[in-house]
């Protein structure tokens, strides 16, 4: 295996010359067909859990794969072997390997504390922790903020009659809506952030629209989770009685948290002229040293946190293998799909570019916050920001001034919409998974919905007429 990875990497090299003087991809002179590879990793992350669970979870990374070489091998038959390797090189170093390490980092460091201590959960206590989860979102990533708040939530209702409610507005707030203010919160605006959206943009523009989501969503789980309280009462015997105090394991990493949000904004804010270009992709200074501290930041948790912290957290690598091959795929197949949203009314997407237009050939806001969501709410939340990011122009600097409505449409429909399924954001599926390991009857994925409509839906259209008309 070391041979043939070797072997590659020794002919990628060895084509960067041939690669870097290939052509654009030009997203007119595509069809429609070259999209399908990518509908099909989608409707598999979408539809095989559910109808082919077992083949699924033993094969995903398989599954993936053959989608992304039925991309692939006709594209570079068709395209040449150089337009193949610059599109496959800028997405590799680019976008898919920051996107991975600054998961990976957050994960593991989020697994190397263990909050220990069993609360218990009345209605205060229990939004208490939703709001503390959904602070913790935007600096830490709704996939770490919910991995490092879930367990003790879970615990501190261990001996309630019914808890499923809890943890369904856990994924509404924590794993979903609470993400929204920085590049860290949400894959989809580490995305944008990389495409060049600035740091900061974020917050300043979508911090009226979170504090709306986020307060109603407490509001409503307050008088929801009071009701349940008042009419059930709690099991004589708590499952898990205290043992030790409040606090916490693993603090330190805590530190490297803070060096993960240091490293992002480094990246974002340091300037330098200093460029590698790899196959026609520029990699700066500032995102290489970005790239390496976080990989640092890794190692350096696995090094100092202690056996029984990552044993009391029940940490494992399986949900950060499966987003790392899953993405693989999506990032792979998006290529074309991009392209040809870059070619706007010239490409094969030209009836997806009129929906979101208006007649006077302006982007509608209103349009793209729903078609942004909807896609969300069944597809992952991260690719389909960055195809409606490039249906707007994909140019950060105009999407961020001339076009900031369009951009927060954008963003919000695809962090807040991500809470709509299961399905819509990874985190989603891995808060329903642990919390059916501790015993917590969830919903089915219709019987979800039925909980996102009924109480994020409603929101959402208010949320249009106030922001996004």
């Amino acid at each position: 295996m070391t041979v043939l990875i070797k072997s590659g990497l020794a002919a990628l090299l060895g084509l960067c010359p041939l690669l870097a003087s290939a052509a654009s991809l030009d997203g007119s002179q595509l069809s429609f067909w070259w999209a399908l590879p990518f509908v099909g990793v989608l409707l598999s992350i979408a539809f095989m859990p559910l109808l082919a669970a077992r083949l699924w979870h033993h094969h995903y990374g398989k599954i993936t794969a053959a989608w992304a070489l039925a991309f692939l091998l006709p594209f570079a038959f068709s395209q040449g072997l150089a337009s193949t390797g610059v599109a496959m090189v800028h997405v590799l170093f680019g976008e898919y390997i920051p996107f991975i390490l600054l998961l990976t980092a957050l994960f593991t460091v989020a697994g190397g504390i263990y909050i220990r201590g069993n609360l218990h959960g009345t209605p205060a206590l229990n939004a208490l922790i939703l709001l503390i989860g959904a602070v913790l979102a935007s600096f830490m990533g709704t996939t770490g903020a919910s991995m490092l708040m879930l367990r003790p939530l879970i615990r501190a209702n261990d001996n309630r009659e019914h808890k499923a409610h809890v943890i369904v507005f856990f994924i509404f707030i924590v794993s979903n809506a609470g993400g929204s203010l920085t590049p860290l919160g949400d894959p989809p605006l580490f995305l944008g952030f990389l495409q060049g959206v600035d740091f900061f943009w974020t917050v300043r523009t979508l911090l009226p629209e979170t504090l709306f989501l986020v307060g109603s969503l407490l509001v409503i789980f307050f008088l929801i989770d009071s009701w349940f309280y008042k009419r059930e009462g709690v099991l004589p015997r708590d499952p898990t009685p205290d043992t030790r105090g409040i606090g916490f394991d693993g603090a330190a990493n805590f530190v490297l948290l803070l060096a993960i949000m240091g490293l992002v904004l480094l990246s974002g804010f340091w300037k330098s002229d200093v460029e590698f270009d790899i196959a026609g992709t520029r990699v700066g200074l500032p995102g290489l040293v970005r790239d390496v501290g976080l990989l640092a930041v890794t190692l350096i948790s696995l090094r100092i946190t202690p056996r029984q912290v990552h044993a009391d957290n029940e940490f494992s690598w399986a949900p950060m293998q499966e987003v790392a091959k899953l993405f693989a795929g999506i990032f792979v197949t998006i290529i074309p799909v991009i392209a040809m949203l870059k070619a706007g009314t010239d490409g094969a997407f030209s009836a997806v570019v009129d929906l979101v237009t208006r007649p006077d050939g302006q982007p509608d806001p209103l349009m793209y916050f729903w078609a942004t969501g909807f896609l969300s709410s069944f597809l992952d939340n991260a690719p389909t920001y960055l195809v409606f990011f490039n249906t707007a122009g994909g140019d950060a600097q105009t999407l961020m001034t001339t076009l900031a409505p369009t951009l927060a449409a954008i963003s919000a429909g695809a962090v807040f919409m991500g809470a709509n399924t299961y399905i819509g954001n990874a985190p989603n599926l891995m808060v329903k998974a642990i919390a059916e390991d501790r015993g917590v009857r969830m919903p089915s994925f219709f019987g979800y919905m039925a909980w996102s409509g009924a109480v994020l839906i409603p929101l959402f259209v208010l949320m249009s007429f106030i922001w996004f008309r």
